[in-house]
């Protein structure tokens, strides 16, 4: 009777295994509920103040409308748009970058009084887009034609699409990646395992179909979300203009690379016999497949998260680490349990190397997370009040599961090594039966047990040395009378002291009848041992169990990257909060000075009018002790907010008349206490700069 390995399943799971996924399944309901309470916005740069500002009403028409950001974000023309009352647009269309994350457009002359609309759709720095709108009025509210629409951009099917593109690629990359590198460090007979091959030659298609399908929607994505857009040979040329479609192009090229890689291993590496040769190929392939993968899991960094914020530099390389260590272990799993339950045997020693693998992992893990999670939170607070935190926490739970599962599979693996005693776990396990069959006849002679392995099919085939000196053949399953040999591949019945002469056709027809029968019976005989064995049984439905878990884990990985960073939502946040409690008014300054020479004493006025973000006109007002004008030679403003290490932004303004000096367009990008200092000259060799710290905004 044919027997078969165990699938996946309830019944393949019982005991703890099923208290596991018991556990895993209360942690993805857990995980959907943060989920839809989190709501995590799909953009990374907020909008933190505007010129004017949100339902403000100013007595005169602007001439332009500036926004500023969290971070630096891509904005083209017709980004930004200004409708009046009516609906009709009332901007020039073209944006400027005003430096600091500020960017303007100007107005047309001769805008009439009411309320106008600001909308806005631009792309973060860290590849996401963001949009929204906002209404100021010009003398007196009014009532207003513009109705924006609802969905949000990067929603819609477009959306939800490249959402499902980017799962896909994430997964593929940690297939692909893991699976070669645990042929290539664990297992190098793996290389010849049909399933394992299937597994990384799956995990490399998907991960180019996934990039090919993200470059075709990143324009629909960032822009109209028609989907007909992806076609657009035109838009398709302007993503490619930008970091994240240079990043998508490095990443099809490096694959190109990957294939070439993954054609050797499977390829010329498994036919190779000379040991030699096989461990010089194996050498170069671990080098250009190390490259490969760093340059792949560098076309992520450099495109999102890690590519912008603080300490951009370090994150960068973290981020690269991270994910190869994610590949080494989760894809490593992927094909430890496709082994595991597909292949015909898989070594004791490389399960017990991919163990160490995975512990190396999991320490690099930990390092480039706490690091990761320090960079992208920020504060206790924004741990527990933003959507980025409660996922990260709930990744953090779901690690901890992880790492309790994979230290029972080390446990498993630890009994493996130690029954097998240098053997082949279906050798071990052959004895382990033989031993449960006859616990009363332990003094018997037992027959030896042996396992033949085939370097290229992977197949093993388990000889019982005690009946006559018949042998399984490894690949045709021929059977040999009087001690000789099983024909590899030939399956022919060879008579005692004749050579391999001609046989007749009914000979040759029974001869390969007979081989089928041997081979299927070699084969149902190594299944029931293999499944007989009690720690492999185990270290199966650990593993499974743990590779659960893992998909999960990728999943909320992936979320995460397309969720807004605490530290960035609680920075927009605040920025807000401070622009709402601050009124918006002139600020004035006065600075008493003495430069030490000779009529070097007088007074200075400094008047920043309307004294809020954006654009603002600055007026200096100088006066001798006696009230008089003060005609100075030479007058110099700078703003410095240290808080957010911005500045300091130099001023020059021009003379207007006597002791009174004039700029427009001073743009302060953000609120917050600044630094104001000024420098007055009085002569050609006495000056003085004086300071002071000012709330703007």
């Amino acid at each position: 009777m044919r027997t078969t390995a165990p699938r996946p399943g309830p019944a393949a799971l019982n005991g703890y295994g099923r208290l596991l996924l018991v556990a895993v399944a209360l942690i993805v309901a857990v995980l959907g509920s943060v989920l839809a309470a989190a709501a995590p916005a799909g953009a990374h740069a907020a909008l933190t103040g505007s010129d004017p500002k949100q339902g403000a009403v100013v007595d005169k028409a602007p001439e332009q409308v500036s926004l500023s950001f969290s971070e630096k974000v891509a904005m083209s023309d017709g980004s930004v748009r200004v409708l009046d009352p009516a609906g009709k647009r009332v901007d020039t269309g073209r944006t400027t970058d005003l430096g600091s994350h500020s960017y303007g457009v100007k107005l047309k002359p001769g805008l009439p009084d009411g309320t106008f609309t600001v909308a806005y759709q631009v792309v973060s720095a860290d590849s996401h887009p963001i949009a929204g709108a906002f209404t100021f009025s010009i003398g007196a509210p009014s009532a207003t034609k513009v109705s924006l629409p609802d969905q949000n951009v990067g929603d819609g099917l477009v959306g939800t699409l490249y959402d499902i593109a980017r799962y896909v690629a994430y997964a593929g990359f940690t297939v692909v990646v893991g699976g070669a590198a645990f042929v290539l460090g664990c297992w190098q007979r793996g290389a010849g395992v049909r399933p394992l091959q299937r597994l990384v030659v799956g995990g490399w298609l998907a991960l180019t179909g996934a990039t090919l399908v993200t470059l075709l929607l990143r324009a629909p994505y960032t822009g109209s979300g028609k989907l007909g857009d992806a076609f657009d040979l035109a838009k398709l040329g302007d993503v490619l203009q930008t970091k994240t479609g240079a990043a998508l192009v490095s990443r099809l090229l490096l694959l190109a690379a990957a294939a070439l890689f993954i054609a050797v291993l499977f390829g010329a590496y498994e036919r190779r016999e000379d040991a030699k040769e096989k461990r010089d190929l194996a050498f170069g392939l671990a080098i250009g497949g190390s490259v490969v993968a760093v340059g792949i899991a560098a076309t992520w960094a450099l495109a999102e998260h890690a590519s912008t914020g603080i300490q951009a530099g370090i994150a960068m390389p973290v981020d690269v680490l991270h994910l190869l260590a994610v590949a080494a272990w989760l894809g490593g799993l992927a094909a430890l349990l496709l082994c595991l339950y597909r292949a015909p045997d898989i070594d004791a020693a490389a399960v017990s190397r991919f163990s160490r693998v995975a512990f190396v992992s999991v320490v690099a893990l930990a390092a480039t997370g706490l690091y990761q999670s320090w960079r992208q939170v920020g504060s206790w607070t924004a741990l527990v009040e933003t959507g980025y935190g409660q996922l990260l926490l709930v990744k953090i739970g779901l690690v901890a599961v992880l790492v309790g599962v994979a230290s029972v599979s080390r446990r498993w693996t630890g009994r493996i090594a130690g029954e097998a005693g240098g053997m082949a776990p279906e050798a071990a396990a052959a004895t382990v039966v033989e031993q449960r069959a006859s616990p009363k006849n332990s003094t018997k002679k037992k027959k030896p047990v042996a396992v033949a392995h085939s370097s290229k099919t992977g197949v093993s085939a388990t000889v019982d040395t005690a009946d006559g000196g018949k042998g399984g053949g490894t690949s045709g399953g021929a059977k040999a009378d009087n001690g000789k040999g099983g024909g590899t591949n030939g399956a022919a019945k060879a008579d005692s002291g004749k050579g391999s002469g001609a046989k007749a056709t009914g000979q040759d027809k029974r001869a390969a009848q007979l081989a089928r029968q041997q081979a299927a019976m070699d084969t149902a005989r190594q299944k029931r041992i293999r499944d007989a064995d009690p720690h492999r049984s185990g270290l199966r439905r650990s593993v499974f169990v743990e590779a659960g878990v893992a998909v999960v884990v990728l999943a909320v990985t992936t979320i995460l990257t397309s969720t807004e960073p605490g530290r960035t939502e609680e920075e927009a946040k605040n920025a807000s909060a401070t622009s709402a409690q601050q009124s918006a008014g002139p600020v004035k300054v006065d600075f008493p000075f003495d430069t030490g020479g000779k009529d070097g004493k007088g007074d200075v006025r400094m008047e920043l009018t309307p004294g809020r973000t954006g654009s603002n006109d600055l007026h200096v007002y100088a006066t001798r002790p006696n009230g008089s004008a003060f005609d100075l030679p030479e007058v110099k403003v700078s703003f410095t907010l240290k808080a957010k290490d911005v500045g300091p932004l130099p001023v020059a303004p021009d003379r207007i008349a006597t002791g009174h000096w004039s700029a427009s367009g001073v743009q302060i990008p953000m609120t917050g206490k600044w630094q104001v200092k000024l420098t007055v000259r009085t002569s050609d060799i006495d000056q003085v700069t004086l300071d002071k710290n000012v709330q703007i905004g």
